[in-house]
């Protein structure tokens, strides 16, 4: 029986990009894979789920919005979040969705003195492994929720990864993103962003994925595993074995 997962978009891609994969939905579908269905609820425009429980968990998308920005759908969705950890909900946050889910929580987010985070980039988990996943973000958790342990992080973003007590895990960088999608969005964007950045991130679109893991942990969580088991028991994935 699969798991139904309401998916929570955020924001809409920029019209390029939006021109060949759609929205966030075409992305985090091949990345659940087998065993789940999928709906999307385009909370960005307003269309917020009847209850919690109206899905089987809830995964909330990137963004191209920063978490502490001033629209009428971040109050919203930050309740629902809120609702959805106290009914002990599955939720997984991704990118934006890291973000909002640990400031509904009572944690910081920021816009990062430090500048963009761009490419493929290795993550140190707190078990000692290590994964590259895709990263694209200048926005960051500066402080995290009391209650969440960090179980990924880089020498850039400190609080990559939060495991949370139940089945609640969140992730700043993409591991729905593929090296094929972040070439593409590396090409709508090199006139929005420091060319210094663009370059620096193109020269590393041949370095492997290996988000496998990473991957594993939000699919137990969203089959109802607790956050923490989920972080300490890792996937067994083939390096690589999810780059596209």
């Amino acid at each position: 029986m699969s798991v139904k997962v309401g998916i929570l978009i955020c924001g809409h891609f920029i019209e390029e990009v939006a021109a060949v994969y759609e929205d966030y939905r075409a992305l985090y579908a091949p990345m659940l894979g087998e065993g789940f269905d999928c709906q999307p609820y385009f909370v960005v425009d307003g269309e917020m789920p009847a209850a919690v429980d109206e899905q089987d968990g809830w995964l909330v998308s990137g963004s191209r919005h920063g978490a502490y920005e001033d629209h009428a759908w971040i109050p919203p969705l930050e309740d629902f979040l809120r609702a959805a950890y106290a009914a002990v909900v599955p939720l997984v946050g991704i990118c934006f969705g890291h973000q909002v889910l640990a400031q509904a929580l009572g944690g910081r987010v920021e816009k990062f003195d430090g500048g963009w985070s761009i490419g493929p980039t290795e993550y140190a988990f707190a078990d000692g492994h290590r994964e590259t996943v895709v990263a694209f973000h200048q926005d960051q958790i500066t402080a995290k929720p009391e209650a969440a342990a960090v179980i990924a992080s880089t020498d850039f973003c400190a609080f990559a990864g939060l495991a949370y007590p139940g089945p609640t895990i969140s992730f700043q960088p993409h591991p729905e993103f593929t090296l094929a999608f972040i070439g593409d969005l590396l090409e709508a964007y090199q006139h929005r962003l420091d060319p210094a950045v663009v370059t620096d991130a193109s020269a590393r679109l041949s370095t492997p994925l290996s988000q496998g893991g990473m991957i594993g942990q939000i699919r137990d969580v969203l089959r109802g595993g607790e956050a923490m088991n989920a972080a300490a028991a890792v996937a067994e994935a083939p390096a690589g074995a999810e780059a596209g």
